[in-house]
């Protein structure tokens, strides 16, 4: 059902070879993405000319430059991902159109206004939910229940913060406090997140939506001292294993291994993301500056990417687009395609436990002994955990490269 929708949206953008007759206005939009009949999920983003515009969630400003027209439609690519919104361009300066995932088979309504108000506030806030709060997902349910801690700052009705989890964080949330009702948003291009929930001054019972293929309830009470499970403790070798062994192509097809020359007497860190994965990219970031400044160090960072793309020619374009935009300069290789499922990945790697999350990093000295393994990462959304973040990881590193 979701291919013919995906066609038929394309049918209804080209059916007219013309050149574009319209194109975005210089301003601020208020963008929603229909979750269902009842349910919006908002973002805003400012046009800044006709082929760049700016997408906004809390601190976080996505530029984004690859905007195209085709007759009365326009189409916006957010920088490294591969979803799109294909919209029709109205007479009023609105949008009306679809975001588009063509891989996963995933579309979602869309439409954009001008405005600059999120989450349009009717009464003030009855409560500040500023500080740290314990939370579980999908908390009647065993087998997919799961840990999260909260973090917000409230001015007023406004409020914005994340959700860690111990798998990664849940990017720039925005929003409001209406009354009793809070609810935040994010948009990244990859993620569209929506959480909402009736809270107390202690207590939160909601929703947290992805897109409008996903949905579960969530709990969460207010917890000053709580933490999450230590990342460096979460995955591990198995029994009888000491070392990470695979052998992966890379974009010129050359089968990559640890055994390399290149690798040999290093300190070497192993990357196990995707490209599709904001938290992956937000680490990607981090690792191709660290990269720079250690370029004369005894210092190796190594990617494996597990795509859900169906042919390797689409996984090594994706690899490509990332490499280019982030700038990366250690090498990506191609692990999977045709899923993202982590069971799957760590078949790819035995020697593994599980791989819980993406991204997750392996740190191996330079006898080729694995030191330590880091799941999930604790991108800039999360503040002073960043920091936090940051300061062990480099200091590690160092340690690992003084040995």
């Amino acid at each position: 059902m979701r291919n013919f929708l995906y066609l038929f949206v394309l049918m209804l953008l080209f059916s007219c070879q013309e050149e574009a007759s319209k194109q975005l206005e210089t301003t601020t939009y208020r963008a929603v993405l229909k979750v269902n009949d009842s349910v919006d999920m908002p973002f805003v983003f400012e046009v800044k000319s006709p082929t760049e515009l700016v997408i906004f969630n809390a601190e976080e400003r996505i530029e984004v430059d690859e905007v195209s027209y085709k007759n009365d439609s326009v189409f916006i690519k957010t920088p490294v991902f591969e979803g799109f919104i294909a919209a029709k361009l109205q007479d009023d300066g609105a949008l009306s159109g679809s975001y588009i995932k063509e891989n996963l088979n995933r579309m979602v309504p869309f439409y954009a206004e001008k405005g600059t108000a999120r989450f349009k506030v009717n009464t003030q806030a009855e409560f500040d939910v500023s500080g740290n709060w314990e939370t579980v997902f999908s908390p009647n349910d065993d087998a997919d229940s799961y840990i999260g801690k909260g973090i917000f700052k409230q001015d007023g009705n406004t409020i914005s913060g994340t959700f860690r989890t111990t798998t990664g964080d849940y990017r720039f949330l925005e929003g409001v406090v209406d009354g009793n009702q809070l609810k935040l948003s994010t948009f990244d291009g990859a993620h569209a997140f929506l959480f909402t929930a009736t809270v107390t001054d202690s207590t939160m019972q909601g929703q947290f939506y992805s897109g409008n293929h996903w949905q579960e309830p969530f709990v969460a009470k207010r917890n000053e001292s709580f933490e999450l499970p230590d990342s460096d403790s979460l995955t591990y070798l198995k029994e009888g294993y000491d070392k990470v062994s695979f052998s992966f192509p890379d974009s010129n097809g050359n089968l990559v291994s640890l055994k390399d020359q290149r690798f040999k007497d290093k300190v070497v860190l192993v990357q196990i993301m995707g490209t599709w994965c904001p938290n992956c990219l937000d680490e990607s970031k981090y690792f191709a500056e660290f990269y720079k400044q250690h370029q004369n160090t005894d210092l190796e960072i190594i990617a494996l990417a597990f795509e859900y793309v169906k042919t390797e020619a689409q996984g090594f374009e994706n690899i490509q687009r990332l490499t280019d935009r982030v700038d990366i300069t250690y090498p990506v290789l191609l692990a999977q395609t045709g899923t993202s499922s982590k069971t799957a990945a760590q078949e790819k790697l035995p020697m593994l436990n599980r791989v819980l999350s993406y991204p997750t990093t392996i740190f191996i000295d330079k006898t080729g002994q694995v030191r330590k393994i880091h799941t999930g990462f604790n991108g800039p959304a999360t503040g002073e955990k960043y920091t936090e973040f940051k300061n062990e990881f480099e200091s590690f590193v160092k340690q690992l490269l003084e040995e």
